[in-house]
């Protein structure tokens, strides 16, 4: 049958791969029959009742779903789908309490207007109560305007749909984790809505292993926790992880929300000096072998407050004695370990081959990338020969986007072999100041300005 999903008017082009992620955690049959990004309104097909509910309870951007009644241009046309699909369910709610409400998104009706078209409805013939809070069932019939449409006095909505209520989303999780309530956050913290989302996306659930290699404060971590995975984390300062006291840090975050269970651990690294095993990209693992995590999540440092940077020294052969040096004092509280510049495009390509090397089959990469909206400026979406795009969502700014960006581990059999050989390893990313390194902090200070 199909049902009508009533998402959000925020993150367009983050609503469909939402549904498409929980329609693989949840095991659900989903086929998109209609969706645009100009409406909050899509239609899909499912195999039950059952599977619609359980296909939206964890979305963060669904708003509720619908057993779909009718839908039609116009008002006659809705009442004539509803007569001839639907008349074997009436006699299911003859008695039972009931409400009709009447949802127009971009435009209103009048209050005599609204009754008019409830009562037009009549010949369902419910004779149960009307009840205006938590009735059995609740009826609604949504209207999909024109942008603008009362000011430009247009009468009719381009459609109209007629459905049954099922079930809410999660759009109160994001409540939960706000960061205006958390105790320990920092100026690059990921708002909880979108680090939801993102874990959505990662197919975060129970049963799950998830790593951020850019923790911070926790926020990629928490959000799949909430969602039952054992999640990990490492950061090139272990400052952040720390915090300054009991409460202020990493791990005291996951404890105000009782997540302790999914916090497996943290740790100080960098992604170019990482302790964590790799697996060698032969093209002949058994997709577990070798590879632990199921998902990876990250917010990449953009390099704008400061130049990106990892562990190492920038001229050995200047200050021979730096290294030397760290070896004897880096089990010190106090000891902060060299760096030196680290190009961004460099770091795309580290960790899509990092993730190449961890996840296990058919395991998730979600990153955030900056880009230039000027499509002069853009920065393409980075490739690897083991990862098989799936999304790319859009929040777009002034003059310039970031992109959540999700993978599928390739198992080794279905790799195209050919192009990973030919593909160039270690490219060079010329250059020694922060600017010559970061295309993106360069056109950010130039204002985008081609």
């Amino acid at each position: 049958m199909d049902y009508l999903i009533r998402f959000s008017q925020s993150h367009e082009t983050f609503r469909l791969p939402e549904i498409e992620a929980l329609a693989l955690i949840e095991g659900v049959d989903l086929k998109v029959v209609s969706y645009s990004l100009d409406s909050p309104f899509c239609v899909v097909h499912l195999p039950s009742e059952d599977a619609a509910k359980h296909l939206i309870r964890r979305s963060i951007l669904v708003m509720s779903i619908y057993e779909l009644w009718g839908s039609g241009v116009t008002l006659d046309d809705v009442h004539a789908a509803v007569r001839s699909t639907t008349a074997h369910l009436w006699p299911r709610y003859l008695a039972c309490s009931f409400k009709f409400t009447l949802d127009s998104y971009q435009g209103s009706r009048a209050a005599d207007d609204k009754i008019a078209i409830i009562n037009s409805f009549a010949y369902l013939g419910f004779a149960g109560p009307i009840v205006m809070r938590r009735p059995d069932e609740e009826f609604t019939l949504f209207e999909d305007w024109e942008f603008n449409s009362t000011p430009l006095g247009i009468p009719d909505p381009k459609c109209s749909f007629f459905g049954r209520y099922l079930a809410t989303g999660a759009r109160d999780l994001p409540k939960k984790l706000d960061l205006k309530k958390r105790r320990y956050i920092s100026t690059t913290s990921m708002d909880a809505e979108l680090a939801l989302v993102t874990a959505n996306l990662a197919l975060a659930a129970p049963g799950k292993l998830m790593y951020d290699p850019f923790v911070g404060t926790g926020s990629f971590p928490i959000a799949c926790a909430q969602f039952g995975a054992l999640t990990f984390g490492s950061d090139i300062d272990g400052r952040s992880i720390r915090g300054d006291d009991r409460k202020k840090t990493l791990k005291g975050n996951f404890d105000q929300y009782g997540l302790l269970s999914g916090l497996g651990g943290t740790f100080t690294a960098d992604l170019t000096n990482s302790p964590i095993r790799r697996n060698a990209l032969t093209g002949h693992g058994d997709g577990v072998k070798g590879r632990l995590f199921d998902g990876i999540v990250c917010d990449p440092p953009y390099g704008v407050r400061e130049g990106l940077r990892v562990l190492g020294v920038r001229d050995p052969e200047k200050s021979p004695w730096v290294i030397p040096k760290g070896i004897e004092m880096y089990k010190q509280p106090d000891f902060v370990p060299p760096r030196k510049p680290y190009s961004f495009l460099a770091m795309l390509d580290d960790i899509l081959l990092f993730s190449a090397q961890t996840l296990v089959d058919n395991g998730r990469l979600s990153f955030w990338m900056p880009t230039a909206n000027d499509e002069d400026q853009e920065m393409p979406v980075p490739m690897h020969p083991y990862l098989e795009l799936v999304s790319v969502c859009t929040q777009v700014f002034n003059k310039w986007s970031r992109r959540l960006i999700t993978y599928r581990r390739i198992p080794d059999a279905q790799v195209d072999q050919d192009a990973f050989n030919s593909r160039e390893e270690g490219a060079q990313h010329l250059g020694k100041t922060v600017d010559e390194l970061n295309p993106f902090r360069r056109a950010y200070f130039n204002k985008f300005e081609t």
